[in-house]
């Protein structure tokens, strides 16, 4: 063998033996490599039942051998929503779907959900339950009013009443063109007025009402009379 073949097959050797170390070396790291493993979010911690006491009132005219009562619900406050309509609906839904109430928008705007709350007239879509577990909570129609069933009071008297004060704009003198103009300070006297959304709560909250409901319109009809009244138009 000639002086340049020999030191071609020696680069040739070390190039060879060189590559087939590097080769094991890569792949001794490859089998002693482990994926790093994921971090598995933490389970949130489930949270101890809240359970309140709701007292109903409950009445059904096709069983009118039974008398009107009040009927006990537990709730667990952590798997309902923040507001007595809430729980409602949760009882209806899960527990005893006879239970009848009223419901619309709730967004304190139709009126639909007037009830008695603990006492007081209020809709059922804005009062917040009270979570303090050890006190009950008692729901009652609308007082001193006939019932349909359960919490749904009759307000076919009261819309009466409603209509009664023909409530809408009367004028004699009609402008001769466009619309009927307004300035803005005699807009503003119908501030607190107009926004009255016949829930009835006010009218069934006044003892004259309670004794005199046919003679006497109550606060929500003659809130609305002044309203249209009121009206410079």
């Amino acid at each position: 063998m000639s002086l340049v073949g020999g030191v071609v097959a020696r680069q040739c050797t070390r190039s060879g033996f060189g590559f087939m170390t590097r080769t094991i070396a890569s792949s001794a790291r490859l089998s002693l490599a482990q994926p790093v493993p994921k971090e598995q979010p933490a389970e949130p911690l489930a949270k101890a039942p809240l359970v309140k006491e709701f007292k109903i009132y409950r009445w059904d005219p096709e069983q009118p051998e039974q008398k009107p009562r009040l009927q006990s619900y537990k709730v667990d406050l952590n798997q309902c929503g923040p507001m007595i309509l809430d729980a409602l609906i949760k009882i209806k839904n899960e527990m005893d779907p006879t239970l009848t109430f009223r419901r619309s928008c709730r967004e304190g705007i139709c009126g639909s959900c007037a009830m008695n709350i603990d006492g007081q007239n209020t809709l059922a879509c804005l009062c917040r339950i009270d979570r303090e577990a050890s006190k009950d909570s008692k729901i009652y129609p609308l007082p001193h009013m006939y019932i349909v069933k359960d919490l749904v009071p009759d307000l076919t008297l009261f819309f009466k009443q409603h209509k009664s004060i023909e409530p809408y704009l009367k004028n004699d003198n009609p402008p001769e063109k466009g619309e009927y103009l307004q300035s803005q300070e005699e807009r503003k006297k119908l501030d607190g007025l107009y926004e009255c959304i016949l829930c009835a709560c006010c009218s069934t909250s006044c003892p004259s009402y309670w004794w005199n409901q046919d003679v006497y319109l109550g606060p929500a009809a003659l809130l609305h009379a002044y309203r249209w009244i009121a009206d410079s138009r």
